[in-house]
């Protein structure tokens, strides 16, 4: 009887005990809230139903997203596949061969073959955004040790490429160097399908095309043979360009037959005539010896036909210095 009145006793009290509220839900649990609202469900009016649920929602809406966070923040490390990397290499370069089979068949670089041979002038580096400036690449004496910088970006509205530093001649102290005080900016030599080389034909022309606009300083244009003979990778056939400075563009025109012979930048004694059917790339130095900023802003780089040109070489050789091209 007694076990009966204790029992009766206490869902009483339970029943006279507040409801706890859904603000302190976060502070009980959700098991809590969820046990309470099991134990007694008191019928409650329509605006209080959808408050109610509302709530509700909040609640599971908090505890999903905490349980996706808890998910999401396990690290997974990416698959790295070598094998479908190569592969997808070699698929690539099999595409690009095939369509370089087919460019040759229907002409040269994919062109009929009148409208190559009928052509007087053709632009072969123009700067018109970062993939034109991805063509070339710079350097200077910083490689030996030297102080000069070089930088190369795009100029006024995407239509021209600017080459801009500072020129320093001072001699790194290293004991090995003489002399310092260059920068360069030289084209990337074009490759094909499987990294094949493929130099630029320039047969049907005879002179270099350029517009330009510099600060006065003097410039070395070189020009470099395709070739896998060691012995020649220093090998460049160079000719002046002289920039009037200012604020005027200027076009330079300098025949191939111009172009004298050198190596590592000495002028050598035998002089051979450039060979413009296997051309790998074309640069440009300054080494004038005068310190101090410097730029050199390029509009594009052509190839054209002067009729008026007729001169085929413009040095002499010699018997004695070059017995082989008299024999």
């Amino acid at each position: 009887m007694a076990l009966v009145h204790k029992l009766l006793h206490s869902t009483y009290i339970l029943r006279k005990c507040s409801k706890p509220t859904a603000a302190l839900y976060p502070f009980l649990g959700i098991r809590f809230a969820d046990y309470s609202t099991s134990l007694q469900k008191p019928v409650a009016s329509p605006g209080k139903a959808s408050s109610q649920r509302k709530t509700d929602g909040g609640l599971q809406g908090d505890h999903q997203k905490e349980v996706a966070l808890d998910i999401t923040s396990v690290e997974e490390k990416p698959e790295v596949s070598f094998d479908k990397a190569i592969r997808d290499e070699v698929i690539d370069h099999f595409w690009r061969l095939k369509d370089e089979i087919v460019d040759h068949w229907i002409g040269p670089e994919g062109r009929p073959l009148h409208e190559v041979l009928l052509e007087q002038a053709k632009v072969v580096w123009q700067f018109r955004g970062k993939e034109d400036l991805d063509k070339w690449q710079v350097t200077s004496d910083k490689t030996i040790g030297g102080r000069s910088e070089v930088f190369l970006k795009m100029g006024k509205n995407n239509q021209s490429a600017l080459l801009y530093g500072t020129l320093s001649s001072e001699v790194p102290q290293d004991g090995e160097s003489r002399q310092s005080g260059y920068c360069a900016m030289i084209s990337r030599i074009r490759r094909g399908a499987f990294e094949r080389k493929m130099p630029y034909d320039w047969t049907q022309f005879n002179t270099l095309y350029l517009r330009v606009r510099g600060d006065g300083r003097p410039w070395m244009v070189n020009i470099k043979q395709d070739t896998d003979f060691v012995q020649r990778k220093n090998q460049l056939y160079s000719y002046f360009m002289f920039t009037r400075g200012g604020p005027y563009w200027q076009e330079v025109k300098i025949p191939f037959s111009k172009f004298f012979f050198s190596n590592r930048g000495r002028i050598l004694d035998v002089q051979n005539q450039i060979m413009v059917d296997k051309i790998a790339s074309i640069g440009f130095t300054l080494a004038d010896k005068v310190d101090g900023p410097f730029f050199l802003e390029i509009d594009f780089i052509g190839v054209f036909t002067d009729p008026a040109h007729t001169e085929e070489f413009a040095y002499e050789n010699s018997p004695e210095l070059s017995p082989r091209l008299f024999q």
